[in-house]
């Protein structure tokens, strides 16, 4: 007879233990001859030998299933445990799977270009209007590199465009003042990584939330960086922003050049930045459109309209300048 003491990493336990210890309940049934007692992260095993190696391959195996996937079944507890394969492995053209096991896939053409974008360059561009999924695909990215382990950490910015005196009248110590800026990020990684565990992440500083003002001075090495809202950085702020790249680290940027906050007087980033690096090696380019919208469909109705109204206003322009 042995003793074990095996430790839960980088999942959430909740998804292996399930409610009120319901799939460690079975696990134990499915190994008689061990005494099987999960404590915290900590799984204390005392038993046979031979049954004591297949629960260590069986436990990495549930551990991976539920790193991937953010959820266990029973099902998929007897699949794995027989060393077959489950229901999930058919699909295709996912990039990560929801805190509620539903798979993320880029949805229309221009995000799957994004995907591609992202794997073949170290810096990608994704300029398109709202709802059209090129931040959630951006951190969907992000989340799954950090999950294979080839990133050691995810950054997300965005500009806090009135950082003066609004930001300063509201309630609260810097992160409660920025925390309102800052949260469709924090939306979509709850989406895809569970509470508990996300928690720990921003605490360990695995995953950073943070306006563009702070990255002043950093080397963003081994990571995945995001800049949401470019379209509301001046040239300088996303000149010093691309330049914070490190080794081994890939950026997007994302943003919606009709809908620039900044005073009229000032030129965006964005645009500025994409005339720039038109040509540049390594940099990829990707334009989303009406069509790529997946919000609700008065979204789209919404966007056209606007549209309309602003070609209207610049034929009268021309019209008044002639």
């Amino acid at each position: 007879m042995i003793e074990k003491h095996i430790v839960i990493e980088d999942i959430d336990l909740l998804a292996l233990y399930g409610v009120n210890n319901v799939n460690m309940q079975m696990i134990k049934a499915l190994y008689p001859k061990l005494r099987i007692t999960a404590r915290g992260n900590v799984i204390h095993v005392m038993g046979d030998e031979l049954e004591m190696c297949a629960f260590e391959e069986t436990i990495a195996k549930l551990q991976a299933h539920c790193l991937k996937y953010n959820s266990l079944s029973e099902e998929e507890i007897l699949q794995i445990t027989r060393g077959e394969k489950t229901g999930k492995d058919s699909h295709e053209g996912i990039i990560v799977y929801s805190v509620t096991g539903k798979p993320i896939t880029a949805r229309s053409e221009n995000q799957q270009l994004l995907v591609r974008s992202f794997m073949e360059n170290d810096m990608t561009f994704a300029v398109g209007p709202a709802g059209s999924g090129k931040t959630y695909t951006g951190i969907a990215l992000a989340v799954r590199a950090l999950k294979n382990k080839e990133i050691r950490k995810i950054i997300l910015s965005r500009p806090a465009v009135e950082a003066g005196e609004k930001l300063g009248f509201l309630p609260g110590d810097m992160k409660e003042k920025i925390d309102p800026y800052l949260q469709p990020l924090y939306d979509a990684l709850e989406d895809m990584i569970p509470a508990q565990k996300l928690r720990e992440m921003m605490e360990q500083g695995i995953i950073q939330i943070a306006p563009l003002a702070f990255m002043r001075g950093r080397t963003l090495n081994d990571a995945v960086v995001i800049l949401d809202e470019a379209q509301n950085t001046t040239g300088a702020q996303l000149k010093m922003f691309l330049t914070r790249m490190g080794i081994n680290t890939k950026m997007i940027i994302t943003g919606d050049i009709t809908q620039i906050d900044l005073p009229h007087s000032t030129r965006s980033g964005l645009i500025e930045a994409l005339n720039i690096l038109q040509n540049v090696p390594g940099i990829g380019f990707v334009h989303l459109g009406k069509k790529d919208i997946v919000r609700h469909k008065l979204v789209t109705r919404i966007v056209e309209a606007y549209e309309k109204k602003d070609k209207e206003k610049e034929k009268q322009e021309r019209q008044e300048k002639q």
